[in-house]
C-alpha cells in the first residue's frame, strides 16, 4: 500500500509468540515439511504504526493457538532492503509483505513461491488486485488489503468559502472552480503529493495510463496522458493546486489537518492519520471528479509473499490464508483503517464504515500499480519529473517516461 508519507517505519523487533518450535532457517538439503507437523514460522512485515503491528501479532497469536505452530513476527525498518539481504543470504523469512513496486523483481528472480493455485477461493479477491500480483500467468501471492484514493474536504473551510454539498465537484471543470474559490490567504484549494501515486488519478480519468491492461506495452506517451498532466499544470500555474512540500507539510493529510489545504487526494489511511493527529478537524470524503473518460482512481496493495526457499511453504501458505480470511481482514480494517481485499468482506466493511463509502465504491473504477521488473526506478524518475511539472513540459515528461518504461520492459522480457 502507498500510505501516508509521514508514516515512519518502526524499529525492528522480533516477538516470539510461542517459546517452542523448530528452526525456520532454510537448508538446501532439506525438503518442505508437512503443514500438519509443528513448525516455527517467521513473518516479516512493514508497519504503518503500532495499530498495524498489534493487529498482525494478535492474528499470529490466534493462528498459533489454533494450529500449534509457532510464529515470530519481525517488523522491518526497510523491508525492501531486508528482504533483498535475506534472499541473497538464502535465509528468507517464511512469509512477508511484498510491496507492489518490488513484486515483479522478486517474482522474476524466482524468490517467491507462487501459491495462488492452492487457494480455493482466490477469485474472492478483487480482479484488479489479483492482476497486480500475477506473473507469467500465475497468481503468485494474495493481496493483504487494499486502499483507493478519493477527495477529502475540510468541512469548515468549505463552508467559509460559501460552498455546500451541492458544490462537491464531479467534473474537472468543477474541481478547478472550487479549488480557485477555496484558495485564499494561507489556504490552498487543493494540496497533494507531487507523485504518480496521486497525480496518476488524472491520467486514468483522461482515459490513459502508463501501460496497457496486461502490462505488455508502455502507453505513457499518449494524448490522454498529456491532457491529464496539462490539466494538473494549469492548476499549479493558477496557484489553486500546490504540492504538500510547497506548503511545508509532508503529505496531503497533514495539509488538510493543519488547515493549509481545503482539499486533498488521499487514501483510506487518512482516517487513522486524522484521528491520531487532528481529531478536532471535521472533514468529508467524496468521490474524485470524473475526467474526459469518466471516473478513475488508483488502488494500492501489498501481497503476502511466501519464500520459494522456505522449508515451511505449506504451513506458510496456511498462515497466509488465515491472515487474509474475511474475518481477519475486517479486524484489520477496524484496527488500522485498511479496506479488505476480499470482495465479500468489502460489503460488510462498507456497512460498518459508511464514511468510507467513496473509497469502497472507488474499487469499481480503480487502476492498480505497474508491477513490472525494474519499473520502480522508472517511477522514481517519473516522480522527479512530476515535481517540476509546474514549469515543465508535460509531453517531454511523458516521452521520457515512455522511453524509460520501454527500456525496463525490454530488460524484463
Amino acid at each position: 500500500m502507498v500510505s501516508r508519507t509521514a508514516a515512519a517505519a518502526l524499529v525492528t523487533c522480533a516477538v516470539l509468540i510461542s517459546a517452542t518450535g523448530c528452526s525456520s532457517g532454510f537448508d538446501s538439503g532439506t525438503t518442505e515439511q508437512d503443514s500438519s507437523a509443528e513448525q516455527h514460522l517467521t513473518l516479516l512485515i512493514a508497519s504503518s504504526g503500532d495499530a498495524e503491528t498489534r493487529a498482525v501479532k494478535d492474528a499470529a497469536a490466534a493462528y498459533v493457538k489454533e494450529t500449534g505452530h509457532t510464529v515470530t513476527v519481525d517488523v522491518a525498518k526497510d523491508i525492501n532492503q531486508q528482504l533483498a539481504q535475506s534472499f541473497a543470504g538464502n535465509k528468507p523469512p517464511d512469509a512477508f509483505y511484498v510491496n507492489s513496486d518490488q513484486f515483479a523483481n522478486y517474482a522474476e528472480s524466482g524468490s517467491l513461491y507462487p501459491y495462488g493455485d492452492r487457494i480455493e477461493d482466490a477469485d474472492d479477491f478483487s480482479e484488479q488486485l489479483r492482476a497486480s500480483f500475477t506473473h507469467d500467468g500465475e497468481l503468485v501471492c494474495l493481496p493483504k488489503d487494499t486502499s483507493t484514493l478519493a477527495l477529502a474536504i475540510n468541512t469548515d473551510l468549505w463552508k467559509k468559502a460559501g460552498l455546500t454539498e451541492k458544490d462537491y465537484p464531479t467534473t474537472w471543470d468543477q474541481l478547478k472552480t472550487v479549488a480557485a474559490k477555496l484558495t485564499r490567504g494561507d489556504v490552498t484549494g487543493l494540496v497533494v503529493n507531487g507523485e504518480w501515486a496521486r497525480l496518476g488519478v488524472f491520467m486514468k480519468q483522461a482515459g490513459g495510463w502508463i501501460t496497457n491492461p496486461d502490462q505488455t506495452e508502455i502507453t505513457a506517451d499518449s494524448t490522454q496522458n498529456a491532457d491529464a498532466l496539462t490539466y494538473v499544470q494549469s492548476l499549479l500555474e493558477s496557484g489553486s493546486l500546490k504540492y504538500a512540500s510547497q506548503v511545508d507539510t509532508n503529505w496531503g493529510g497533514e495539509a488538510l489537518g493543519k488547515g493549509k489545504a481545503a482539499m486533498t487526494i488521499e487514501g483510506n489511511w487518512l482516517t487513522g492519520g486524522m484521528e491520531a493527529d487532528y481529531p478536532e478537524v471535521d472533514y468529508t470524503v467524496v468521490p474524485l471528479p470524473a475526467g474526459p473518460a469518466g471516473q478513475g482512481t488508483l488502488a494500492f496493495s501489498q501481497c503476502w509473499g511466501v519464500a520459494k526457499d522456505s522449508s515451511h511453504r505449506a504451513a506458510a501458505v496456511k498462515l497466509v490464508e488465515y491472515l487474509t480470511s474475511s474475518a481477519q481482514q475486517l479486524k484489520n480494517a477496524d484496527a488500522f483503517g485498511v479496506m479488505p481485499s476480499r470482495t465479500s468482506a468489502q460489503a460488510e466493511y462498507a456497512q460498518q464504515n459508511p464514511s468510507a463509502k467513496a473509497w469502497v465504491d472507488a474499487n469499481a473504477h480503480a487502476q492498480g500499480p505497474v508491477t513490472l521488473a525494474g519499473f520502480d526506478k522508472v517511477l522514481t524518475q517519473f516522480n522527479t519529473d512530476l515535481a517540476g511539472l509546474g514549469t515543465g513540459d508535460p509531453e517531454r515528461i511523458l516521452a521520457d517516461l515512455q522511453r524509460n518504461g520501454e527500456q525496463a520492459l525490454a530488460k524484463g522480457e
